[in-house]
């Protein structure tokens, strides 16, 4: 009999003051959930895929609708011309178009074909489906529809798996107590069964910074009789480490290697020495380390990066080099990020020489010249105050067809105006600006002063005018900014009055300062009249 699980989770497990978690070093948690997923709908879906594979013709639903990839033209009416022409179409072909779909990220194609298939009477609707539904209205309309949807999901086998993507939800927008009122329903109902949404909770607890609930929950798993898996450990060791100390995180790694059912691999290893680290046990730490090195996966590169930035942390070039080289033996093309993973740490080490050799590595490996690796050597130079370098290596990497971005032109700029080169910084903030529609990035406000104020101070009042502009069509001006053209304003003799109207547009308030740079403009105004 389940015990109510939220009367335990609002103990306290001791007192203290928590620091924010460093929770890159909990790598199965990215992965779980999507795995439990994919085994759930396996087992449903691994034999159609199959039968699909080998039936589908070039004039199949199919094709049909994943060769239209229009994003306005719905799917659903492929499929009712399809029909209407006297084809028949599956649940397997469906269950196999909505994955296809979701592989290629269209998300929103992919819930119109489940919402399809659950609407018609002759198909019978798997668990799976369910779970499938609720994970993609997460993506494309949100949590209220995808909790009124989970509300009208009858028996409790479909209840169970589409609870788990549904908590996700709730971990993934911080929602604590809607989190907590699912898991006490689930409890009532019995369906608390796994680890995985316990696991979920305390990923939520870590993230809320509420890591004094997180013992409550392992407390509640055994007292349930609910198997802690390797992830329920690290998560566990990672709480205590915030809230009771390294002892208490020693006691349940040596708790760990009583338990017969879980084996001790890197990441947990990882987590242990991340604890050392932030304890300041330094030697203790290396020591982990070292040991988690004879644990990582010769077929997989994703624990050696993670034992790099450990190193990396504690400044161990040593440490960083000896698990590069290891990694390099690794089966399967290392990937761009890999690279510029690997860039990073040695320039935070301050060792541009070994980083200039790991390029050189990329070079000679690398299919497309993705400019973003270069950029981070680019950005290396350029902060060690190499102008020079940086130059010849931008105009190096134009030559071997890298296509400079956003974050090239930012990273000039911010050069270019160290060393007051303000002519060339002007021209890369151009470029830059000419990018601004397809992308987040927005210049720093730092860098557009110094180059207004450069503007103003040789009187080129046409070209900050043109630029406050620009800034303003982005939605990027402030009140420094305004200031310094209401100066330039008021040196040339021009009226401001559509200053004035930016300003009110752009919801920014007027102090003491720029009210009397207006009053003097409207005096003279009034004065020329």
């Amino acid at each position: 009999m389940h015990s109510t699980i939220f009367s335990l989770l609002v103990l306290k497990v001791s007192s203290g003051s928590a620091m924010k978690l460093r929770s890159r070093f909990q790598p199965e948690a990215v992965g779980s959930y999507r795995r439990l997923l994919c085994s759930l709908a396996a087992s449903t879906h691994s034999v159609e895929e199959s039968s699909m594979k080998s039936t589908i013709t070039k004039k199949s639903i199919k094709s049909e609708i994943l060769r239209s990839k229009s994003p306005t033209r719905s799917p659903i009416a492929v499929l009712q011309d399809w029909i209407k022409s006297g084809h028949k179409v599956t649940i397997s072909e469906l269950r196999f178009i909505s994955l296809q779909l979701q592989k290629s990220k269209r998300y929103h194609h992919a819930l119109e074909i489940m919402k399809w298939m659950e609407a018609q009477k002759g198909f019978q609707i798997s668990s799976a489906d369910h779970a499938t539904r609720i994970e993609l209205i997460l993506k494309v309309q949100g949590l209220t529809e995808a909790e009124e949807y989970f509300s009208q999901i009858r028996g409790t086998a479909n209840q169970k798996a589409a609870s788990l993507p549904l908590l996700h939800g709730y971990v993934k927008e911080r929602a604590v107590e809607k989190a907590e009122s699912l898991m006490m329903k689930l409890n009532e109902l019995g369906l608390l069964v796994s680890p995985h949404p316990f696991n979920e909770m305390m990923k939520l607890y870590m993230a809320t910074s509420q890591y004094d609930k997180v013992p409550a929950v392992i407390m509640q798993m055994k007292q349930n009789r609910i198997p802690t898996n390797i992830l329920s450990f690290n998560l566990w060791m990672n709480a205590c480490g915030e809230v009771s100390g390294v002892a208490a995180v020693e006691a349940i790694y040596r708790e760990i290697m009583n338990n017969g059912n879980v084996e001790v691999g890197w990441s947990t290893l990882c987590t242990l020495a991340n604890v050392y680290v932030k304890a300041g046990l330094v030697e203790k730490a290396v020591l982990v380390l070292k040991n988690a090195e004879k644990k990582l996966n010769t077929s997989k590169h994703l624990g050696y990066f993670f034992l790099i930035t450990m190193y990396v942390s504690i400044n161990n070039k040593e440490g960083v080099i000896r698990v590069w080289e290891a990694c390099k033996s690794v089966s399967g093309r290392m990937t761009c990020g890999n690279y510029m993973c690997m860039l990073s740490c040695l320039v935070k080490l301050g060792d541009l020489v070994e980083a200039e050799k790991v390029f050189v590595e990329w070079e000679s490996n690398c299919k497309n010249y993705d400019v973003r690796v270069s950029n981070v050597l680019l950005a290396a130079y350029v902060r060690n105050g190499l102008m020079e370098k940086a130059e010849a290596f931008h105009v190096y990497v134009l030559e071997k067809g890298g296509c400079p971005n956003y974050k090239t032109w930012e990273i000039l700029m911010e050069g270019w105006v160290r060393s007051q080169d303000m002519e060339k910084a002007i021209d890369a903030m151009k470029k830059s600006f000419a990018m601004m529609k397809g992308c987040h990035w927005r210049p720093s406000e730092a860098i557009l002063m110094s180059i207004v104020e450069y503007y103003e101070k040789h009187g080129n009042f046409q070209h900050a005018n043109h630029l406050i502009r620009m800034i303003h069509h982005f939605g990027l001006a402030s009140l420094p900014l305004y200031k310094v053209l209401l100066r330039m304003h008021i040196n040339a003799q021009r009226p401001a009055f559509n200053i004035l109207k930016m300003m009110v547009k752009d919801k920014i308030e007027m102090n003491g300062e720029t009210s009397a740079c207006f009053s003097s403009l409207c005096k003279r105004e009034s004065a020329r009249e």
